[in-house]
């Protein structure tokens, strides 16, 4: 049983960051190359602006920063996953191979059909959680042991190496492409938010609503999966489905994420272990906290990179890296 202080907290949190979420929505709005005057943003959202602020806000800024909300939600929710069935505080979609495993299979998609990018805006989640998937299993197999099980570490070196041959396959694949297609995909593995209209936000959305209250309802689970194996076996868990039905969805709302938003890592890393500082190491309990940071994160991560140089602007998923880095370093030494 929790204890009603924690429960306490734990709301009053996720008061906190919901109203830091909004603001920095707010604030976003009010920058960039195409910006909504803060007087007019009230006005607007009620029906009463201008056609550019209309314009503005309904079809460029609100689907962008809801897709780049969602797709750092999920990344928090998969990442708290897998450290919990890893027990390593070092698991993170973008750091083990999921992400590119995703990217992989999205760029030999698009540069192998005759397809344009913003066509297949609801089978690229699909196909990304299919590479997602091929490259999970692969980086399981080699990292499980039939004598010892699932060796945290021995996961994490056996991740990274397939997220770097991953990439090296990815620059094999762009090398003879069209020019077009080949600067689509480099802004993809750059993590540059490229579903940014509202089909991007209908697309992501229902493997959120499907996954994250999966994965709340195995709360009790994922946490004697955090503790040991022997613990998990004494009451009765089937440990290896267990682990694999919650990877499943682990690799889904990473692949979901970085179909529209590219290869973005470090928000899973980071988001999980902010949450269980602040709330504790309990999934029921962390795991909501991290998604509001996680979408925090990611949103704030676009805002930044948007505005910095303009039009363009930097990738956010060079804002995250530049941030994420030396945390994951801080943590690799710390652990």
């Amino acid at each position: 049983m929790i204890h009603p202080s924690l429960l306490k907290k734990q709301r009053l949190l996720i008061a906190a960051f919901i109203l830091l979420v909004l603001a920095t929505m707010v604030i976003s709005l009010g920058f960039g190359y195409s910006s909504v005057s803060y007087s007019r943003i009230i006005p607007t959202l009620l029906g009463q602006g201008e056609f550019k602020d209309e314009f503005v806000l309904f079809e460029l800024r609100l689907p962008r920063m809801i897709v780049t909300l969602l797709a750092g939600m999920a990344l928090a929710v998969s990442g708290s996953v897998l450290q919990s069935i890893t027990r390593n505080d070092l698991a993170d979609p973008g750091i083990i191979g999921i992400n590119s495993g995703a990217g992989a299979a999205v760029a030999v998609f698009f540069l192998f059909l005759p397809i344009e990018a913003g066509t297949f805006t609801y089978i690229i989640p699909a196909v990304a959680f299919a590479g997602a998937l091929v490259t999970s299993i692969l980086i399981y197999l080699f990292a499980y042991e039939k004598s010892t099980g699932l060796q945290p570490i021995r996961l994490i070196l056996i991740g990274v190496g397939f997220s770097f041959a991953l990439s090296g396959l990815m620059i094999v694949l762009i090398s003879s492409a069209e020019r077009e297609k080949v600067d689509f995909i480099a802004q993809w593995l750059a993590g540059n938010v490229w579903g940014t209209s509202w089909p991007f936000v209908l697309a992501l959305l229902p493997w959120l609503l499907i996954l994250v209250p999966f994965v709340l309802y195995k709360g009790q689970r994922l946490n004697i999966l955090n503790l040991s194996e022997s613990a998990a076996i004494g009451v009765g868990i089937v440990v290896n489905r267990e682990r694999l039905i919650l990877m499943l969805a682990a690799v889904a709302l990473a692949a979901s994420a970085v179909s529209v938003t590219g290869g973005i890592a470090f928000v899973g890393l980071m988001a999980p272990h902010i949450a269980k500082s602040l709330i504790g190491p309990r999934n029921q309990l962390f795991i909501p906290l991290a998604m509001l940071i996680g979408g925090w994160l990611l949103l704030t991560a676009d805002t930044i990179g948007r505005n910095i140089i303009e039009p363009d602007g930097i990738p956010a998923g060079v804002i995250v890296a530049i941030i994420g880095a030396p945390y994951f370093v801080w943590l690799l030494l710390k652990k």
